[in-house]
């Protein structure tokens, strides 16, 4: 696997793979890989010539400075895990490197922006539209692969494709799960031994939300959810939603969507977790 570092060396890296009619298949990551970011490499492997990860935390998009202070970094580890997927490039810049002057682009993704992560976490999505603009006109891949356990943020993503006429396709990755439900993330490490065990709880709500909706309307159903978190002694549930996954509108009748899905957020010793599932 080849390590770049500054822009230009990776312009002319991938230049030349596409001159050669290669195709690229691009991940973009924070670091603190696990199976969950390895299995998008793997998926990126099977459908490109060449896979380039990137690994940079973006200070830009962390909302809590405190968020950001205690992201967990592990590169040397994060290296040995990329090279046993047989990653073609890593490309690992400094924020320096990455963002030389301030961009002043006012991003505009409507509803998306303002809602469930938007709301609760602003100026978050203008820091993840920054970056991944940024890593795309750099890489120019044929294809981006991202999870759906940050659905907010892979809408957002096609948004900014589609605004900006950027090159990828972008890929949308099924969340990979611990065996004992609980989403992959890299916030998992600093899960107490005691709160991973009770974390798989969440994931065990929204299966039981999924058979419930059968009987159920979208406003009952999040009662329902939200009843299982209520003076809860270490959830602290921050929010709830029924929306339709194309658009992450609310919604008050099954009718009104072909993908209904159930958002959740929620705070277990201090570490924020999020998760989400289709409904049917």
């Amino acid at each position: 696997m080849k390590i770049l570092k500054t822009i230009v060396d990776t312009t002319v890296a991938m230049n030349e793979l596409r001159k050669q009619g290669k195709s690229i298949g691009f991940v973009a990551t924070m670091g603190a890989l696990h199976q969950g970011h390895l299995q998008l490499i793997k998926q990126s492997k099977a459908e490109n010539d060449i896979t380039i990860c990137s690994i940079f935390v973006n200070p830009i998009q962390f909302d809590n400075p405190e968020d950001l202070e205690k992201y967990p970094i592990q590169i040397e580890k994060d290296i040995a895990l990329l090279e046993e997927q047989n990653c073609d490039y890593l490309f690992n810049p400094t924020a320096e490197e990455m963002y030389p002057e301030i961009d002043q682009t006012e991003y505009d993704f409507g509803d998306l922006e303002t809602i469930m992560e938007g709301a609760h976490r602003p100026g978050h999505f203008r820091g993840v539209a920054i970056v991944v603009r940024r890593l795309f006109e750099i890489i120019k891949p044929t294809r981006a692969y991202f999870g759906k356990k940050d659905y907010q943020q892979l809408l957002i993503v096609k948004s900014l494709v589609k605004q900006y006429n950027l090159s990828p396709e972008i890929i949308g990755c099924n969340i990979v799960r611990e065996e004992s439900g609980l989403a992959m993330s890299s916030r998992n490490q600093r899960l107490s031994f005691g709160d991973k065990r009770i974390a798989p709880q969440i994931y065990a709500n929204l299966k039981k939300a999924k058979d419930l909706a059968e009987y159920l309307s979208p406003a009952l159903l999040k009662k329902w959810i939200e009843e299982k978190y209520i003076g809860h002694d270490h959830f602290r549930l921050e929010y709830i939603e029924i929306a339709d996954g194309n658009n992450l509108h609310t919604i008050e009748n099954w009718e009104d969507t072909d993908k209904p899905m159930a958002f959740i957020v929620v705070h277990l010793g201090g570490v924020r977790l999020i998760d989400n599932i289709e409904l049917y």
